[in-house]
């Protein structure tokens, strides 16, 4: 073959360029209730804690819980949030669906301390125990030495102790002991939750366990204060009295020191929340963990015993966002208080 044939009978192959896949950013995440015994409701407009009725003397408290990716910032990973529900074909939250695939995820948590027993919500972080809720459902056992139980969903029981704690935004992390194989929830991201927005809550309000209620999110970026240690939620029976500004009532036993006091953005919703809710999921209309119910206002001025009690829900609910959480859960997680 001469050169001339040599170079009509070579041809070129273009190359293949391999294309960098898209950077994932990572996402980011009022009032306790605590003992049965309820003291007189001071004011003409009070914003209460929502937690558990009392199971003895003291009110009871709730907590809630969800598990997904995540890094050591806290962040969600760069892996995709599950859905473990479908939304309707309107695009309306299916209660029911969310209701059978949360539910396994929620536990009551009850509180044993010298001056009763309180009951509350937690939502399962891991297979092995990690449950997340309200600082103020289990200060009964950070401040007064109190005994902590966990109720699954099954019925079963295990005694808990309290892993790490943020009293400054009222979460905290428990763990209950030689338990394995449970259901933790999703922590979806907050960050995209609007006004609008379906939500439903579970929680174990007055005791009444699994409680499914549902609304929306009526605004977002409350500012809520709400006292947490424990002498001041018995010395008003179980439930605090934290400021929201724009509203009347006021705490006439607010403490001054700083560490007894948690000031968070909430979440506003009108799904019913009342004590025995706080640390209990607020869930998206995907299934997804998106806050804390942590806080409730009353607008009722009258006397509240632990029988006839008038702190109950007008809509006007507070949850903490779980990006917010998400921030210093893997610390909380990790034993350490912050």
């Amino acid at each position: 073959m001469t050169e001339q044939q040599r170079d009509s009978a070579e041809q070129t192959t273009p190359g293949a360029y391999a294309y960098p896949g898209p950077h994932v950013a990572e996402g980011t995440v009022p009032q306790h209730g605590g003992h049965a015994r309820r003291s007189f409701l001071k004011g003409r407009l009070a914003l209460v804690t929502a937690v558990a009725a009392v199971a003895a003397v003291l009110g009871g408290v709730a907590g809630g819980v969800i598990a997904d990716g995540r890094d050591g910032s806290g962040g969600s990973s760069t892996s995709t949030i599950v859905s473990p529900v479908a939304a309707k074909s309107d695009g309306t939250a299916d209660v029911a669906a969310i209701a059978k695939a949360v539910s396994p995820s929620v536990v009551q948590i009850t509180v044993k301390t010298s001056s009763g027993t309180a009951t509350g919500t937690g939502v399962v972080l891991t297979s092995g125990g990690q449950i997340l809720t309200n600082f103020h459902v289990i200060s009964g056992a950070v401040d007064g030495g109190g005994q902590t139980t966990v109720t699954f969903k099954n019925g079963s029981t295990a005694s808990a102790t309290v892993t790490g704690t943020d009293k400054a935004t009222d979460i905290a992390v428990i763990t209950a002991s030689g338990v394995s194989g449970l259901t933790p929830a999703t922590l979806g991201d907050s960050d995209n939750t609007a006004v609008g927005d379906a939500v439903v809550a579970i929680g174990n309000p007055e005791g009444l366990t699994g409680t499914v209620t549902s609304g929306i999110i009526s605004a977002k970026n409350r500012q809520v204060s709400v006292q947490v240690d424990e002498g001041t939620t018995s010395s008003n029976g179980g439930f605090g009295f934290p400021d929201l500004p724009g509203l009347n009532g006021r705490s006439s036993n607010r403490s001054a020191a700083s560490g007894d006091t948690a000031t968070y953005k909430a979440f506003q919703t009108d799904a019913a929340l009342n004590p025995g809710n706080s640390g209990g999921p607020l869930i998206n209309s995907a299934g997804q963990v998106i806050g804390l119910n942590s806080a409730m206002y009353s607008a009722s001025g009258s006397n509240s015993t632990s029988d006839t009690s008038s702190a109950g829900s007008v809509g006007l609910g507070f949850a903490i966002p779980i990006n917010d959480v998400k921030h210093v859960l893997p610390k909380l997680q990790a034993g350490q208080n912050v």
